[in-house]
């Protein structure tokens, strides 16, 4: 697959024609692929260090490595996806990825950081900052437009 970053002679500008958004349905489908693969691996480093106990308590943690397994690592992966692809594993699965909305270039790593902190924000009121890619002209959700990104179709 060609890479798609915009160049200063490519012909891509942010308020061009040929970009095309990614939109709601195709976002939650790459988010329900990547929670998945989330939890298979949350879920087996949890028995790999507490065993059947880590199934059977009712406890919001189990201890410091929960506390790493279910959350830090989460969000390092997703950086470090963000950062070297410019996508999960489920937005590389369905051809789109994460691109600066100014320049149509790979985000920068602070731009990234924001985008995953904005999840929060987006959630929070009942999720109306993520269904609000399927209202909004370029498709952003609260988090994008806050972090300045854009999750586009690879071509």
């Amino acid at each position: 697959m060609e890479n798609l970053y915009a160049t200063p002679n490519s012909e891509l500008t942010p308020n061009s024609d040929d970009i095309h958004y990614s939109g709601f349905w195709i976002r939650v489908l790459a988010s329900l692929i990547d929670t998945a693969w989330l939890l298979i691996l949350i879920l087996a480093l949890g028995w790999m260090i507490y065993g059947a106990i880590y199934f059977q308590s009712s406890d919001f943690t189990q201890g410091y490595p929960d506390l790493f397994i279910s959350y830090v690592l989460p969000f390092l992966l997703t950086l470090v996806f963000w950062h070297y692809r410019s996508a999960t594993p489920g937005k590389m699965v369905l051809g789109i990825k994460i691109v600066d909305a100014k320049t149509l270039a790979k985000p920068s790593t602070g731009k990234l950081v924001i985008r995953y902190l904005c999840y929060y924000l987006s959630a929070l009121p009942l999720g109306l900052g993520f269904f609000w890619v399927a209202w909004d002209r370029r498709k952003q959700g609260w988090h994008d437009k806050i972090a300045g990104t854009l999750v586009i179709k690879e071509k």
